[in-house]
């Protein structure tokens, strides 16, 4: 029988983050981390593969990090955890006992009960080398490919696979607009207009009722009556967390399906921790049970786990929800809750914006309209959130706005913030818009 005082299962975003935590706080102990696949994906590259990168053999976590980090590796699966033994058995027949045990099985593609999506050429998005290389072989010569999901997932994939492919490229989701889980109309109509643009057709406010086919798909049918044209369809409609190994050794799962863990990281059994996308989440807004599955929130996650194998060093304040993507040349960024997303969980809120060019003077070379939009909680002035819309330094700028809602900065501290600005780099000092966007709100509280 193998022996480590830290194992961890799984070796995506929060595996792999939650073992080279763990071996920074505590150096003397040995960390072995277990994982099914060969070569591990880098899990927000996926999309790209099929347009930008090229393959996924260039979308790869290297092994390097591991050695770097003294980190000894187990590439096979397990299979079962005996809590009381405090041992983990793979499907090779090892048996590998442990002090401490770090969950990061991570999550699964949902896939709903629709019938057709058993047929040939129906790709949920595993992240799986083998699967997507087969995917990418699939889709070559195709003439119409269907997308079912508007969220992130979605619409990269349809902006990757028009870059790539000579094919009629849908979008079908069933809110009133594509991302807009993740932002208010404005930005949503914008992306849409920007992916109609690219020649993508989004189809907004339907459901699927049936992929059609016999061995194959052949179309996509929606409710209405409606059908498109399909010789592929890509399910990116979001995950589900990969429960098994919790279900078989009887761990709590919580609300919204994932392993109910403290603040921590700790489950119900003392030596084990979980991370990631299969672990239960908490809303840093109000403590609400949160169904978000990102990978920033996986390595957050990881880092306190793997810092609190021996005694609490970390503890986690909830998700706020940072959120980034790109179509063509526009990013689109958002932290903490949208101004719909206020309303929702029954705020009294204020918004301030503002827009402006990215340079000054507007002639410079990368010059580009930037805008942002703030959420504020009107009694106290606190930001609850924000989005941003403009070049790729909104994903940036996003992070700095996640940096205040995570303090509870008040539109106030964020007007008199203090900001570094240069010509070729930023908007104008005068016209900077996260400060503008406050105090824009503060003209509105009043």
């Amino acid at each position: 029988m193998k022996r480590a005082d830290i194992v961890v299962i799984g070796g995506s975003a929060a595996g792999l983050t939650a073992a080279i935590t763990a071996r920074r706080h505590y150096p003397e102990k040995q960390t072995l981390l277990i994982r099914k696949e060969e070569q591990v994906l880098i899990p927000c590259g996926i999309p790209y593969i099929f347009g930008t990168v090229g393959s996924p053999e260039k979308n790869l976590i290297p092994d390097a990090v591991l050695s770097k980090n003294e980190i000894q590796l187990l590439i096979d699966e397990v299979v079962d955890l005996d809590r009381e033994k405090g041992e983990v058995t793979t499907a090779g027949g090892e048996s590998v006992a442990y002090d401490r045990l770090i969950l990061a099985t991570g999550s699964l593609p949902a896939m709903p009960p629709v019938p057709g999506f058993d047929l040939g050429g129906v790709f949920p998005v595993f992240k799986d080398v083998a699967h997507l290389s087969h995917m990418q072989e699939e889709l070559k010569g195709i003439s119409d490919l269907v997308v079912i999901g508007g969220g992130f997932i979605g619409v990269e994939f349809a902006d990757e696979c028009r870059k790539s492919l000579q094919a009629n490229v849908s979008i079908v989701e069933m809110l009133p607009h594509c991302l807009m889980l993740a932002y208010d109309e404005e930005f949503c109509t914008e992306a849409e207009r920007l992916l109609r643009e690219r020649g993508i057709t989004p189809i907004t406010d339907t459901k699927v009722s049936r992929v059609a086919g016999n061995d194959r798909v052949e179309a996509v049918e929606l409710d209405g009556g409606n059908a498109i044209p399909a010789q592929a369809v890509i399910v990116g409609i979001g995950a589900t967390a990969n429960l098994e190994l919790a279900m078989k050794s009887s761990l709590p799962i919580g609300p919204t399906g994932g392993i109910v863990v403290d603040r921590t990281m700790r489950t119900a059994d003392a030596r084990v921790f979980a991370c990631g996308d299969c672990a239960e989440k908490i809303s840093f807004f109000g403590g609400r049970p949160s169904p978000l599955k990102l990978a920033s929130i996986a390595t957050a996650e990881a880092r306190i786990a793997g810092a609190n194998l021996y005694g609490t060093r970390r503890e986690n304040i909830g998700t706020i929800g940072v959120w980034s993507t790109a179509i063509g040349d526009t990013a689109f960024a958002t932290a903490g809750l949208t101004e719909s997303l206020a309303i929702r969980n029954g705020y009294s809120y204020v918004v301030g914006a503002a827009e402006a060019v990215n340079r000054h003077p507007g002639g410079m070379p990368g010059a580009y309209p930037m805008k942002v939009k703030l959420v504020f909680e009107k009694r106290t002035g606190v930001i609850l959130g924000g989005q941003v819309m403009g070049d790729k330094a909104a994903g940036e700028l996003i992070n700095a706005i996640s940096a205040c809602v995570q303090r509870r900065m008040t539109a106030d501290d964020i007007a008199v913030f203090q900001t570094g600005t240069h010509p070729a780099l930023t908007a104008s000092p005068i016209a900077y818009q996260f400060v503008n966007a406050a105090e824009a709100a503060i003209a509105a509280a009043r």
